[in-house]
């Protein structure tokens, strides 16, 4: 693709980057068949070469307007673009870039930057949301029903292995998972207990960045990431081998450090080694083969049919395909089939708040599939998908790494 961006915005380190990743773009139109907005809409304006174009006109001087600003706040940045892409277009990166950029030119309305910055205010911060949560469960009866669905109960939190071994591994506690959903990362801790490995974590790390860096506030975005290199750090000089994350939307933000602080003089190398040593926990037990194979044998076949869902971040940003399904069948589960498995379930960060209409579109089709087998149960990997799933189904919900610990 040929561009001709204005030098004002080509001189900063966004703009090159704009102008590299638009010149990559061949215009083949591949992407539109797996995104899921132009599924919905068929608009080429809601898919991501139309959105190219869009980015491309305005880095070129052309008038931002709201209409710019609504086709790139409805993107989900699911990446199913980028897994189809034969030019290897860096689109997630490339709509991050453009967000931003028009931010700072289209005024929203109050209300909209009202809740937009309600969100950037309390989600990342776990103390702030779990008392949002209380709030809103007292209150639960008295709100209309399609709200009463998105208020979850309050799981209990299981034991956590004190650490005992010479082999440790450090975890993203995150910021709305230990309230939703306490147990996973004391499954996790369990399971690796079991494996030989000491599974710790640091109290001073919290959201990844991801939050508010995709509502456009970036800079607060990344000093939560700074803020996660400085609590690891110390760990990370102490020799653990690796920084597990449970959430897969936390996950590829956090093996994106590197890129995001490239650019930060005092951060880049501590954030491309952080980046390098995390893993989602799918990849750390697939390291550990032979220990795993020996914990969940011998298992007779189980009478539980699982439909499982893997997030677009595990799949689309992580490139971790078929690395969850054969664990599962290790211990005895059936899968069933899921039809559009590439597709987002609608979750998507904040999308489901801020784009609900969509959101439900695309969570009844992925409940439609995931019960194409009649399962009894549905997994997944990132507490995104797995609270959004559970709003829209009677089934239960649950991270594949629970189903590991309640079988070893």
């Amino acid at each position: 693709m040929y561009t001709s961006i204005l030098d004002s915005f080509k001189q900063t380190p966004e703009g090159q980057e704009a102008d590299s990743i638009l010149r990559t773009c061949v215009h083949c139109g591949f992407c539109l068949a797996t995104c899921p907005t132009y599924q919905l809409l068929g608009d080429e304006l809601d898919s991501p070469r139309g959105r190219i174009y869009l980015m491309k006109q305005m880095f070129e001087g052309q008038e931002v307007t709201e209409k710019t600003q609504l086709h790139l706040d409805r993107c989900l940045t699911c990446r199913a673009c980028e897994t189809t892409c034969p030019s290897g277009v860096k689109y997630g990166r490339l709509v991050d870039i453009g967000r931003g950029y028009v931010e700072s030119r289209v005024r929203r309305s109050f209300a909209a930057n009202l809740k937009r910055k309600a969100l950037a205010a309390v989600l990342p911060k776990p103390s702030l949301f779990k008392q949002a949560l209380k709030l809103a469960q007292l209150t639960k009866p008295m709100l209309p029903g399609p709200l009463q669905k998105k208020i979850p109960q309050s799981q209990p939190a299981q034991t956590w292995p004190a650490p005992r071994h010479a082999r440790k591994m450090l975890v993203l506690d995150g910021c709305v998972q230990p309230t939703l959903e306490p147990n996973i990362n004391g499954a996790t801790a369990r399971v690796l207990d079991r494996l030989g490995i000491s599974l710790i974590k640091s109290d001073q790390a919290g959201c990844c960045g991801a939050v508010a860096y995709h509502l456009n506030r970036q800079a607060d975005g990344l000093d939560y990431m700074r803020r996660n290199i400085d609590a690891w750090w110390p760990f990370v000089e102490g020799g653990v081998e690796a920084i597990v994350m449970t959430a897969s939307g936390c996950g590829t933000t956090v093996k994106e450090y590197g890129h995001m602080l490239h650019n930060d003089l005092n951060y880049s190398e501590k954030a491309t080694r952080i980046s390098a040593l995390t893993k989602d926990i799918s990849e750390v037990i697939t390291d550990e083969a032979e220990g795993f194979a020996k914990l969940v044998a011998p298992r007779e076949k189980s009478n539980q049919k699982i439909a499982y869902h893997p997030p677009c971040s595990l799949q689309h940003a992580q490139k971790l395909t078929g690395i969850v399904e054969p664990l599962l069948e290790k211990m005895g589960y059936e899968l069933t089939p899921v039809p559009d498995s590439h597709l987002c379930c609608g979750s998507a960060g904040t999308y489901s708040l801020l784009q609900p209409a969509l959101s439900q579109r695309l969570l009844k089709n992925k409940i439609d599939n995931l019960n194409f087998g009649k399962p009894t149960l549905i997994a997944t990997a990132n507490i995104g998908c797995q609270s959004h799933i559970q709003t829209a189904t009677q089934l239960p919900v649950k991270h594949w790494i629970e189903l590991v610990a309640e079988n070893i």
